[in-house]
């Protein structure tokens, strides 16, 4: 599997606080069938200033640890970016990392408040040749009162990311409710772990997949953790992959939807 949200860099946001958790959080990728992870640390003005050019230094550092402890991870380079005025100047210039130097980067929008021009900035992103992947709708504080939007974005060719452990329950029943019905409704591309330590942020995503096999079917659950992400690595056209599906008449609706609602 590969894993594109993880905070596996040490000392470097709210993630692994040194190398010794680093490694450990790699082992455990790694046991859990993660052959790829992406490092993905914010890039927050005012919380944590990083850049392109030392986050690519801290993942080529992080990777001869992994290398000299006979880890085999292999990392690539990524951010979660933080919705900002030059978004888009930022990506062209290199000071704000797209996933593997992809198309694609990881959008992070904020936790408690709509921002006023998501979908704006999103849509510019992807009018200058971007891919934006928004990183858990399904935990954001405003998503009830703006779900139509993330429907509108999915539309317009955004894609989704999910929380392994917002199906799996970790974040409690309001976001297993919303990721449970983003999955019902087409609206899921991509899983992952968003790891930040080994206590109860670990980097697993096979308990999660196959939860999301028993719903959906294991090659949609496959897409999320295989196909589309390796389309990233790729930098192949969204196009060229296969769309997000949710139930279908394949599929036990009427269970479907008395596990989705008697969740929250």
């Amino acid at each position: 599997m590969i894993d594109l949200h993880c905070h596996i860099l040490p000392g470097i946001d709210d993630g692994a606080t040194d190398l010794e958790l680093s490694l450990e959080m790699a082992r455990a990728a790694v046991a859990d069938g993660i052959s790829v992870t992406a490092c993905t640390p914010h890039i927050m003005p005012g919380y944590y200033e990083n850049t392109g050019p030392g986050i690519r230094e801290a993942v080529a550092v992080l990777q001869g640890h992994l290398d000299r402890e006979n880890i085999p991870l292999r990392l690539v380079t990524g951010a979660d970016v933080h919705l900002v005025p030059d978004l888009v100047e930022g990506l062209r210039s290199g000071r704000i990392l797209t996933l593997a130097d992809s198309r694609y980067f990881l959008f992070e929008p904020p936790h408690n408040t709509a921002p006023p021009r998501m979908e704006e900035s999103v849509f510019d992103a992807m009018a200058a040749g971007y891919h934006p992947i928004i990183t858990h709708p399904e935990r954001l504080r405003w998503i009830e009162d703006q779900y139509g939007v993330m429907g509108s974005m999915v539309k317009a060719g955004a894609w989704m990311q999910i929380t392994s452990g917002s199906i799996t329950g970790r974040f409690g029943k309001r976001a297993q409710y919303w990721a449970e019905r983003m999955l019902h409704e087409g609206l899921v591309h991509i899983l992952a772990t968003d790891a930040h330590n080994m206590r109860g942020r670990a980097p697993s995503l096979a308990n999660a997949v196959h939860l999301v096999s028993e719903r959906l079917g294991r090659q949609a659950a496959l897409d999320m953790v295989l196909t589309r992400p390796q389309a990233v690595l790729d930098n192949a056209l969204p196009s060229s992959v296969p769309p997000a599906v949710g139930l279908t008449a394949g599929h036990d609706k009427q269970a479907g939807r008395k596990r989705l609602f008697g969740v929250f």
